[in-house]
Order: C-alpha cells, then structure tokens, then sequence
C-alpha cells in the first residue's frame, strides 16, 4: 500500500531533519528517535554490507537486521551472515524464507529464475520481505548513488509504500567504503575475491573482476538491475517532498 498523504505530512518535519544529517548523526537520530517508530535494517550480507552493519551496531545492536534467504543464496553469503553477526555483537539477526507452499506452487522446478526473473525476485524476495517487514516502521537500506541506475537520484531518506526508508550511504563513494573496512578491520565476503563484486543469488550473479560497474554481474545479459524490493513503483512518494 502506497503511503497516504496524510502520512507524508506527519512525517514531513521529520524527513527535512534527517535529510540535513551526516550519515552518522542520521543512523543515530532514526534508531533513538521515537518518531522513527520500528526500525529494522534490511541487508543482502553482500560486499559492502558490513560497512552500514558495523554503523548500525555501533549505535545499538540489538537493531533487527533482517536477511531474505531466497534459497537460492550462495552458502558463503549465510555463512558471512552468521560471522558478520557474531564478531559484531548482533542480537537481532532475522534471517527469513520464501513461504515453501508459494515456491511448491510456483516454483515447483526451482528454474523460476530462468524462465521469469522478475517473478523469481517476487517469490522468493519481496513476499518474504514484505511479510518480515509487517510492523516495522523505518526501514535502512544499503543503497548508494555510485551504484548508476535508479540509484543515481538516490535521496537519503524518502517514503515507501507507507513507511520511512533511510538511505544512509547514499553519497558515499567506493573509496569511502573501503577505506571504512580497513580503519574498522571489518571482514570481507568470501566470494569477493573470486571476482563477485555484487552478490545476490547463485544463479543470477556472476564474476566481474576489476569493473567499473560493481553490480555488473548481476543478472547479466538482462535489462533486469534491480530485485524488486527497491522498484520506486512500489509506494516511493519521496517525489512529494524536496530532494537534495
């Protein structure tokens, strides 16, 4: 459901306050202001996840954090997931399915992905995340503008589909994120030396060692570059409010 307007006034103040905020001071404000509501973080535990993870934690770690396995995740992603959450002090760690009655039914050969990729992302990550999502208020993404696409208008904070959803590293640049992990010795995804520079599910990302494009590899040869679970079609009426 798309945000009525009446919620895009209570929340209006609010959003220009935050949107005033350096990504540290915005991770602070969103996770202790009561008018954030919930909050969770929503993150894919791919190669640049342990940088908004580790800044999330830094402010409280008992933030639920909230991982899709769309069962058709790399073992490595679920492994780093559960190391990230451990060496962190994460005690809000949520990893969530695809219901197995929807993916018996639609699914039924596990080859959704080939045949329908966009219907593949809805099965097996928007449902589960919009179910993970019921009662949470803010959501913070990993979304960054250096990214191109969609994300290269990215705001740091906007509405979507009826809640607040808090773009922290929106401006931050490759550099700025690796310079992160080294001054926080904070571990890398074990695929990422094999040439996986974005990593989402198996079947759907490949290597691209030494791109410009780090989410080259996703779904290559398709003009599919997103998931779903970003598309601004679902609810973003950020439109309404004035961009930075």
């Amino acid at each position: 459901m798309s945000a009525s307007i009446d919620v895009v006034e209570d929340w209006h103040d609010f959003i220009e306050e935050l949107r005033e905020l350096d990504t540290f001071a915005l991770l602070r404000a969103v996770i202790t202001d009561p008018r954030a509501g919930r909050v969770a973080l929503v993150s894919s535990f791919g190669t640049e996840a342990a940088v908004l993870i580790h800044l999330v934690a830094s402010v409280d770690k008992s933030v639920p954090v909230i991982l899709v396995n769309t069962r058709k995740l790399f073992g490595e992603t679920l492994s780093y997931a559960r190391q990230l959450a451990k060496q962190l002090g994460l005690t809000g760690l949520k990893i969530v399915q695809p219901d197995t009655d929807e993916v018996n039914r639609d699914d039924p050969g596990g080859d959704l992905w080939r045949r329908d990729p966009d219907a593949c992302c809805h099965l097996r990550k928007v449902l589960p995340l919009e179910r993970a999502l019921t009662g949470v208020d803010t959501w913070i993404s990993g979304r960054k503008r250096y990214h191109g696409g969609e994300r290269a208008s990215l705001n740091t904070v906007e509405i979507a589909a009826g809640r607040l959803k808090v773009n922290p590293l929106a401006t931050w640049t490759r550099e700025d994120l690796e310079t992160y992990f080294l001054i926080h010795e904070l571990p890398r995804h074990p695929l990422e030396p094999q040439g996986y520079l974005s990593i989402g599910c198996l079947p759907c990302t490949e290597r691209v060692a030494d791109s410009d494009d780090i989410r080259a590899g996703r779904w290559q040869g398709r003009a599919k570059t997103e998931c779903g679970i970003h598309i601004s079609s679902a609810g973003v009426v950020s439109a309404r409010l004035p961009k930075r």
